[in-house]
This record gives C-alpha cells, sequence and structure tokens, in this order.
C-alpha cells in the first residue's frame, strides 16, 4: 500500500507502521525519538529495524482492542503462566498469525478494564463507535516544511456542532495526577498531543480548534480511569518541540546525515544532585 495524496486511510497497524509514504513520512512517535534523550542517528537506525513485540505490551494492546473494537485479534492460550515450552510456542504460533496472545488470566483481565471503561460515563461517550471510528491513519504535508507527516489516532470523531475532542486510550500502572504528569513529561504525551490536533486541523476535520484527551486506565483493580488534557503551557511546548523535529528530519532526508547524541568531545557535567551530595559545589 502506497499512501500519495493526504488523506484519512483504512489501514492496518502494521501497514501504518511500514510508513507506506514513498520516501518516508515523520510520525508523533518519531518525532519524540529524533529528540533528546534520543537523537537522528537511533531514530534512522530504529526505523530500519522495528523491535520485536514484547510480552508486557500485549495487556495494552488486548484492552485497545476490547476497547476501541478494532485491531488485531485476541489469542486466549489456555496456560497460567508463559513459563512451560509448549505455552511459549502457542504464544509464537498466535503472533505469527498476527493475533495477540494472552494467558487466561490476562484475557479475564482486559474484559474486567473494557467493562470499567464502558462504565466510565465521560470515557465512554469518547469511544462511542455510533461517534466516530477507531484506528484512523492520516497522513499530510507539513505546510512550512513540505516534510510528509502521519498520525494514527485511536479515535477519530465524526464531524459534528462543537468543538472535536480527540481521545487517545492508554494503559499503566498508576493514574493518579502526580504519576500521570511524570508520564506525560517522560514519554513526550504534550508533542501528541500537539500532533494529533495538528493532523486533524491539516487535514480540514474540525471546524473548529480541537481538543486531545488522554483517557488514562491503571491495568490493576479496579481499574480506575482518569482523564487529563494538558494545559496552555504543555501544548506551546509540545508545538515548539514538534517544530524542532520536523526541522531535523528535513534536515536529516536531505543531507542524508544522520548525527548521534555528538560530533565531537563535549565538556560531561555531573548531575546537580551528586555535585551536592559529594560536597563539590563547596
Amino acid at each position: 500500500m502506497e499512501v500519495t495524496e493526504p488523506g484519512v486511510y483504512e489501514m492496518s497497524n502494521d501497514d501504518y507502521h511500514r510508513d507506506p509514504v514513498p520516501g518516508g513520512s515523520l510520525s508523533s512517535t518519531g518525532a519524540r525519538r529524533i529528540l533528546p534523550p534520543g537523537c537522528p542517528a537511533q531514530f534512522h537506525y530504529d526505523r530500519a529495524h522495528p523491535p520485536e513485540t514484547k510480552d508486557h505490551f500485549d495487556v495494552g494492546h488486548a484492552a485497545h482492542q476490547l476497547v476501541l473494537g478494532a485491531g488485531p485479534e485476541l489469542a486466549v492460550i489456555d496456560y497460567p503462566t508463559w513459563q512451560t515450552k509448549a505455552a511459549r510456542a502457542e504464544r509464537d504460533d498466535a503472533r505469527a498469525e498476527g493475533l495477540v496472545p494472552l494467558l487466561a488470566a490476562q484475557h479475564a483481565e482486559v474484559v474486567a478494564m473494557a467493562d470499567a471503561l464502558r462504565a466510565h460515563p465521560v470515557a465512554s461517550l469518547l469511544f462511542d463507535p455510533a461517534r466516530g471510528r477507531p484506528e484512523q491513519s492520516l497522513f499530510w504535508v507539513d505546510g512550512p516544511s513540505g516534510v510528509w507527516c502521519r498520525a494514527r489516532l485511536d479515535f477519530l470523531p465524526d464531524r459534528l456542532p462543537g468543538r472535536m475532542i480527540i481521545p487517545d486510550y492508554k494503559t499503566g500502572e498508576k493514574v493518579d495526577l502526580d504519576a500521570l504528569s511524570r508520564s506525560c513529561a517522560t514519554y513526550g504525551y504534550h508533542q501528541q498531543d500537539a500532533w494529533y490536533r495538528t493532523a486533524v486541523q491539516a487535514l480540514g476535520l474540525a471546524d473548529d480548534e480541537c481538543r486531545f484527551v488522554l483517557v488514562f486506565q491503571c491495568k490493576t483493580p479496579p481499574y480506575l480511569v482518569t482523564l487529563v488534557e494538558m494545559d496552555h503551557v504543555a501544548q506551546r511546548l509540545g508545538h515548539r518541540l514538534n517544530r524542532q523535529a520536523i526541522s531535523i528530519y528535513q534536515d536529516c532526508t536531505a543531507t542524508g546525515r544522520w548525527p548521534g547524541h555528538a560530533d565531537d568531545v563535549v565538556q560531561l557535567q555531573l548531575p546537580a544532585w551528586y555535585e551536592n551530595a559529594m560536597g563539590a559545589t563547596e
């Protein structure tokens, strides 16, 4: 599959991540990885050598499938753990068929998670299948740079009166506000916020400036749900960082040079907490 025109496309998750744009495009994840603590060289390598799927992502992927009603089908493997050779063989066979393998206990867990989310008065509306379409792939050309960009939205709401709200579903170990603040900073969700809103606006999918709401759900009972929206400072910072990432990507693509963290010898400073602990500033 090739994408040569901007628009909204129906495609599998694998096709999206293979990047169907001839010559390549930049995703929200790529924009975050090309900036520190990542670097262009690592981004370029990872793009050509995608990492293998890891077991600890399976619960999150399965929860997405049950909540959104789209994505790879689930395969319930009737073993208590993955420790036996037979269990691992069935798991690997399921993955080879494009399925998400789950132990029976894990499957019960994600079913309970989906039920808890559907019982939430706001989250259930944000992912209401009558109000939009799940797993939509958006492709557009960035105006200032001419760089092709892409985004994979968990859910694209229908165009209705009022401001569009783009929800994004994430699972984790903690959903209290302090933990989520750290997660957003660590994983660059403020950049994802700006990237997705830009995608919708660039393709003219909303009548007004849209909102981006992160729907976090805890992976342990009672499967709490917390909804957050970035404040204006985080949104501005996310937009600025995305512009930096696009500029770096544009330059690397044009020159064919993907630098690492530093090209020359640099002076390294110890962390302030270590200097203070050792009395280096006295």
